[in-house]
């Protein structure tokens, strides 16, 4: 094919992506329920500061915007992002023409439309997109310097600088491994020796000056949140070997192995511009694999090394036009079949009824699931208490998350392990809506979400829970997804909180079904058996549910010393005699879900998470 046929094949491919994925992120942008660090970012948003405890401003400022457009969308509140995201493969094109010729430029930037984190940035309005934009405008200046130092140039380099020193502690790691790649560079060295490119750092050492200030006035919080606190510092090889493979695997295999060969060679190219993108490249995504093994495995970082594969996109054309067609393609098709997995989990994430499918899964959208619900049982149930009732969130997920929903920035949260985890609890104190205990006055709405603590750890946090707010009353509990998501609605009396030991801690019941196991096969005609308890009061009656719907009454008191020796601090007055067997017969064969509805002896009435069974 003749060069400039090659180059307009290139350029309407790129532009057929680019119109179906953004029609595709539209679409899926409108549609996803918040995200719970979206509803956080939001309620920054609304407390307008040049930083906060987690994040410099930017990402809380681009929410404000979006929301101002249309309080109370979703989709409003991603709109910047989604902007800057569909932008981005433009200035990938930019890079790669410049650096590696027309055709490999529009190739280059197909691929950062198909790569699947890239090809799915905006859909959440997340600090990935702005710091994404910051990385490919201080790459694209640097090259631009190398070829010539300009002020259009420099003043790029400085944007890029700012905009980094405003989204993410993360920038960091952009600027130590940039500059260790222009310092490897000949004509890198000798850029930094120009007064305009020293300028442009000096404007972007600014933007660092919001965090280095909230830092110094809240005793280092941030710094020791993202640098220490979140990260075991400690050696740990089949761990870090998974978190890993787990930042890799986004890349898809073929395009991997691609990146591997353009890094390997890049580095060694006599050309500045290559050069400078394989250092670039290659040093962040191995800087951050190498990370995995004594950082942070507890929170998501799959994302980290994006703009790392995102600066070698430009480089692979070149090595692609060496291979066999048939692994062209195959490279091409295995991308974009990632890109369609990762689609495909937000559109499930996306349809209750497909997410609720995935309830028995691992994979199940679960940051996803039940807000909406959440939100329109809290409103009604506040229709239904006196004038004035307060919500009281249990966790900033639920602050943040009811206080979009509520239009209320303001929720006020419990004190909770969540909120120091993910380094919330210095801004929610800082805005005076941390609680230790509940507020005197009232009356308030309690809503609470067990699935925030460990199974083994419930009992003992509902304890906590008596001890912040008083005796609990019954609970109205919110399920959805067969239970893969519960949420408890207290309302709490007005008047002084009362003494820890003036009242017996009535707490929510636990239960667990030991059989048949989750995903059994039976037959029509089966036994449950499992125990359940309810601190403070006891149970009154198990009823089997099937598919939501009671199915048989159980036998309730059997003894079991070893569930009273477990949950050593339980107080329900009927242990150890807590065990239940309920005999199934006429079950029509397919799958159903087994669950439990737990009738307390305080007038409480709680349905426990649903198993699937498949009845032959």
């Amino acid at each position: 094919m003749p060069e400039q046929a090659a180059i307009r094949s290139a350029r309407r491919a790129f532009w057929a992506l680019w119109v179906a994925s953004a029609a595709l992120r539209v679409w899926l942008a409108a549609r996803l329920p918040l995200f719970v660090d979206e509803a956080f970012y939001w309620q920054e948003g609304r407390h307008p500061a040049w930083a906060y405890s987690d994040l410099p401003g930017l990402t809380a400022w681009l929410t404000r915007i979006g929301d101002v457009l249309a309080p109370g969308s979703v989709f409003a509140l991603r709109l910047p992002f989604l902007l800057i995201a569909l932008a981005l493969p433009g200035l990938v094109v930019v890079i790669a023409r410049r650096e590696a010729g027309a055709r490999a430029g529009w190739q280059a930037g197909s691929l950062a439309l198909l790569l699947p984190l890239a090809g799915s940035l905006g859909l959440l309005a997340l600090p990935d997109v702005p710091l994404l934009l910051a990385s490919l405008l201080c790459l694209d200046a640097a090259l631009r310097l190398l070829r010539r130092v300009t002020p259009a140039a420099a003043a790029e380099l400085a944007l890029g600088l700012v905009l980094g020193g405003l989204t993410h502690y993360r920038f960091g790691a952009v600027l130590a491994v940039g500059l260790l790649g222009l310092l490897l560079v000949r004509q890198g060295r000798a850029l930094l020796r120009a007064p305009l490119v020293w300028l442009a750092i000096a404007l972007g050492a600014l933007a660092w000056l919001p965090l280095l200030g909230w830092n110094l006035q809240h005793a280092e919080a941030g710094l020791r949140f993202q640098l220490v606190d979140r990260h075991p510092w400690q050696f740990a090889a089949a761990a870090g070997l998974r978190l890993a493979l787990w930042q890799l695997l986004p890349i898809t295999p073929l395009l991997l192995v691609a990146l591997a060969l353009v890094a390997w060679r890049g580095v060694r190219d006599p050309r500045p511009g290559p050069r400078l993108l394989a250092l670039w490249g290659a040093g962040l995504v191995l800087g951050f694999v190498l990370l995995a093994f004594v950082a942070d495995r507890e929170r998501v970082s799959f994302h980290w090394p994006l703009p790392g594969v995102v600066a070698l996109l430009p480089l692979v054309p070149a090595v692609l036009a060496g291979w066999p067609r048939f692994w062209r393609a195959l490279l091409w098709a295995s991308t974009a079949a990632g890109l369609a997995l990762v689609l495909g989990y937000y559109a499930l994430a996306a349809s209750p009824p497909l997410r609720a499918e995935t309830a028995r899964f691992n994979f199940h959208p679960t940051n996803f699931a039940g807000w909406r619900a959440l939100a329109q049982a809290v409103q009604a149930r506040l229709r239904t208490l006196p004038a004035g009732t307060r919500v009281l969130a249990g966790d900033f997920k639920l602050g943040a998350e009811l206080g979009f929903a509520l239009g209320d920035p303001d929720l006020p949260v419990l004190e909770h392990p969540l909120n120091r985890k993910h380094g919330r609890a210095p801004q929610l104190a800082l805005w005076g809506l941390l609680q230790p205990r509940r507020p005197g006055s009232g009356p308030w709405l309690l809503v609470v979400d067990p699935g925030s603590v460990e199974p083994r750890q419930l009992l003992a946090y509902y304890h906590r829970l008596c001890a912040q707010v008083g005796p609990l009353p019954p609970p109205q509990v919110v399920s959805v997804d067969h239970g893969r998501r519960r949420f408890l609605l207290f309302a709490l009396p007005a008047g002084p909180l009362p003494d820890a030991g003036a009242a017996a801690c009535t707490t929510p019941a636990l239960a667990f079904i030991d059989a048949p196991a989750a995903g059994a096969q039976v037959a029509p005609a089966f036994t449950v058996r499992g125990w359940a308890f309810k601190d403070g009061v006891g149970l009154r009656a198990v009823e089997i549910l099937l598919d939501g719907r009671p199915w048989a009454r159980a036998a309730y008191g059997e003894p079991d010393p070893g569930i009273a020796g477990f949950w050593r601090i339980s107080t329900d007055p009927q242990q150890p005699r807590v065990r239940f067997h309920a005999e199934l017969a006429g079950v029509p064969p397919g799958r159903h879900w087994l669950g439990l509805r737990l009738h307390g002896r305080d007038g409480s009435v709680e349905d426990w998470p649903a198993q699937p069974l498949q009845v032959r």
